[in-house]
């Protein structure tokens, strides 16, 4: 467990490291709403950004991707829309997720914006 706990937190390492390179600004990392979490949120001139970051090793059986499903989205939606309303956030939001896979010879970043739209459904 621990050994995963530590390759996560590298991973998000990684991945606030690449949205600043990027010209985003990292306004929380892990915040949390209650029992719900979103990893990153960040701003750019144009948006809000609500991210999720999976790490795995390359040896790892599915893509990271796979990992944000249904139910994460929907959590996810939930604790942004808090995150909305108590900050009084007036600008357009988007999802993103980020999944960093560590290899032999360093880590692979794949962003991927606008992952999921912002159903509840």
């Amino acid at each position: 467990m621990a050994e995963s706990h530590n390759l996560g937190q590298k991973g998000e390492d990684i991945a606030a490291e690449h949205l600043k390179k990027s010209g985003y600004k990292i306004l929380h990392r892990n915040w949390k709403a209650g029992k719900l979490e979103i990893d990153i949120i960040a701003e750019n001139k144009d948006f809000i950004v609500f991210a999720e970051v999976k790490t795995r090793t390359e040896d790892f059986r599915m893509h990271p991707v796979t990992a944000v499903n249904k139910e994460k989205q929907r959590s996810m939606i939930f604790a942004a829309n808090n995150f909305i309303q108590w900050n009084n956030i007036d600008k357009e939001s988007r999802f993103d997720v980020i999944t960093i896979i560590k290899k032999t010879d360093g880590f692979q970043i794949d962003h991927i914006e606008d992952a999921f739209y912002p159903t509840l459904k």
